[in-house]
């Protein structure tokens, strides 16, 4: 008796140079990944990146709104903007006293206030909320709007000075004064640099306190020598956004001028006469290359102060 084996067929075999293609789990995650910021990415292709392209050609062409009567004119826009126009550095001066002065004075304030808070004060949280409210109120129209009366000539502070015998007139419409009200205007809201200084302030470890005391070291000594550098990093994120948004300052000085950047060009910020070429005169192109010189210039501004951290902001890591 024969037994017959059989031999099973053989597995067939993938052609040769054509390897199987198999997804990987982290390729999986990486295209789930990447599905879940599609509409990020589509909003950054679209509405930002896109546009700020188009901008930038548009600086290099004289468009008024209709592209029928587009021309290029290279770097015209710019030469005019630095030679011809006599309003351009009347603003760039507005806008650098106003960053100048305002943003070092609200840092300082915020860093005050966060220093009090940080004693462990009871009602914290309540104390943090009505010093946080500003900074949600400050850029809003109907702030800018109270502003004005707050302000003006039969407005509340000269009210508050009536009461004494002073009235100085209207605050807002003194070329002396009016650039002073939008500042104190950006003092007001330091409610947001204040909460992240308070966060950075209860990083420090009490016993640098404790043995710089018994070292005799007073009050300002500490602070000095502990206080601020321990928190030199926050100081520097917080003086970036401060910076940058002071040069965007914009809705505030539209309303309380009256979108005419006065009296006498006081309050005429770089970017209100940028929408006053844009959208006034309708010279698209050139405010186009004014937006650039502005980006151009907070970018160079930003890279000053990150490169200038090496000498005054001391991390965890650091001796």
């Amino acid at each position: 008796m024969s037994v017959l084996l059989t031999a099973a067929p053989p597995a067939e075999s993938e052609p040769a140079g054509r390897p199987r293609r198999r997804f990987r789990p982290a390729l999986r995650e990486d295209l789930a990944g990447y599905a879940f910021l599609t509409p990020w990415l589509v909003g950054f292709f679209g509405i930002t990146l896109l546009p700020m392209l188009g901008s930038l050609l548009l600086s290099f062409t004289n468009y008024s709104g209709s592209f029928r009567t587009v021309r290029w004119v290279g770097l015209e826009n710019y030469r005019r903007m630095f030679v011809e126009d006599p309003a351009y550095w009347g603003s760039v001066r507005v806008t650098l006293l106003y960053v100048g002065i305002s943003v070092p004075v609200m840092l300082a304030f915020a860093l005050l206030i966060a220093s009090l808070l940080n004693r462990g004060i009871r009602a914290l949280g309540l104390y943090r909320t009505i010093f946080y409210v500003p900074s949600l109120l400050g850029g809003s129209v109907a702030i800018a709007v109270l502003w004005r009366f707050v302000w003006g000539e039969t407005g509340l502070i000269n009210a508050v000075l009536g009461w004494f015998g002073l009235f100085p007139g209207s605050w807002i419409g003194n070329p002396d004064t009016a650039l002073i009200t939008i500042m104190v205007l950006n003092v007001w809201t330091f409610g947001s640099p204040m909460i992240i200084f308070l966060a950075g302030l209860r990083q420090v470890p009490a016993e640098l306190y404790e043995a710089a005391a018994i070292d005799g070291a007073g009050r300002w000594a500490r602070f000095a020598s502990i206080t601020l550098p321990s928190i030199s990093p926050v100081v520097l994120f917080n003086g970036v956004l401060a910076v940058i948004g002071g040069f965007q300052a914009f809705t505030q000085v539209y309303v309380v001028s009256g979108g005419s950047g006065g009296p006498a060009g006081s309050t005429l910020f770089y970017t209100l006469l940028l929408y006053q070429r844009a959208f006034t005169e309708l010279r698209f192109g050139y405010a186009s290359a004014m937006a650039w010189t502005l980006l151009i210039v907070i970018a160079a501004v930003t890279a000053a102060i990150f490169a200038s951290g090496r000498f005054w902001v001391y991390y965890g890591d650091e001796a």
